[in-house]
């Protein structure tokens, strides 16, 4: 689906037509022969518009004459729910600067573009493409920063859980947590690597506009922190991975050495009773009317004496 908007007489309105539109955004359900159209209007190598479906495309930037492509990993909620999906996984959204026009094309129906698209952008005006490309930049770390949050939330009502239990349950949904932040560590070091090189080369022109430019210092430095936070809630997780592994690993020994005892413990008895089990005539109290008795108390006795030693050695509780 291809759509036009513009900024007219202050107010942010669809346009019907592409020369009347200052942005141009393309998202799903869309087929790849508008998309052809819309790159031979508008002079446009095709691949800036292709590349950008990628779900696997790095951020990165590219020019080509007087075209700027600029493609910029956002994080996306994983609705389809597989158990062997993280929560969240990350789409690139390609945005492409025209002389004329800014073009944004996205594989996934991406929540930051839905939010320029229901005006809840303070300052967002699509005629100002620099601006514009801050703001979806500042967005798109909000988003990481809001889902970060969100799942570090789920993580502590996990572990809370898994206090009271050891379910297979809430350990699969921290290794969904564990890919998430896999996802997101990825893609803001990505992100970061591609706004130092736009800084350094100058790539929206903006150096000598004090404003823009202190926004895109403040933009990188949140970046970082998202970064930085991915970084401490993927070795927290790690951690409490590893505890809770070292934790069901002790508690299967100490079952084991319980359940060893017990069978030695009772197979005493049981050896006793083997005995008398036998066909031999000169085995004590045979002929005895109170042989059962004996034996049975013997046993009990042998019993006895073994969880005695097993409780001296502090191997049985």
């Amino acid at each position: 689906m291809i759509r036009y908007y513009a900024k007219q007489e202050k107010t942010f309105t669809e346009v019907g037509e592409l020369h009347a539109s200052s942005w141009i955004n393309i998202q799903p359900p869309f087929n790849h022969a508008e998309i052809e159209i819309l790159a031979n209007k508008l002079a446009i190598p095709l691949d800036f518009l292709t590349d950008s479906l990628d779900i696997d495309e790095r951020s990165r930037y590219e020019i080509e004459e007087d075209i700027r492509l600029i493609v910029i990993n956002t994080p996306i909620l994983n609705q389809v729910g597989k158990e062997s999906e993280g929560f969240y996984y990350t789409a690139p959204i390609g945005i492409i600067l025209t002389p004329d026009h800014i073009i944004t094309i996205t594989a996934i129906e991406n929540p930051i573009i839905e939010k320029f698209l229901q005006g809840r952008v303070k300052y967002f005006n699509p005629n100002d493409h620099k601006q514009f490309v801050l703001l979806l930049f500042e967005q798109t770390v909000f988003r990481f920063l809001d889902c970060l949050k969100k799942l570090n939330l789920k993580r502590n009502l996990i572990e809370q859980e898994l206090y009271d239990s050891s379910r297979n349950r809430e350990l699969m949904q921290l290794l969904k947590i564990e890919k998430s932040l896999v996802y997101f560590v990825n893609s803001l070091s990505s992100n970061e690597l591609l706004k130092m090189k736009m800084k350094r080369t100058d790539f929206l022109k903006i150096r000598d506009n004090e404003l823009y430019a202190d926004l895109f210092e403040d933009i990188i430095i949140d970046n970082s922190q998202a970064l930085e936070m991915s970084n401490v809630y993927t070795n927290i997780l790690s951690g409490t991975m590893e505890a809770y592994a070292s934790i069901i690993s002790n508690n299967l020994n100490v079952f084991i050495q319980r359940l060893t005892i017990v069978t030695i413990i009772l197979m005493v008895p049981t050896l006793v009773a083997s005995f008398y089990g036998m066909n031999l005539e000169h085995l004590p109290f045979v002929d005895s009317e109170y042989a059962f008795p004996i034996i049975i108390l013997f046993s009990v006795v042998l019993g006895i004496l073994l969880i005695l030693f097993f409780r001296r050695g502090k191997m049985f509780k």
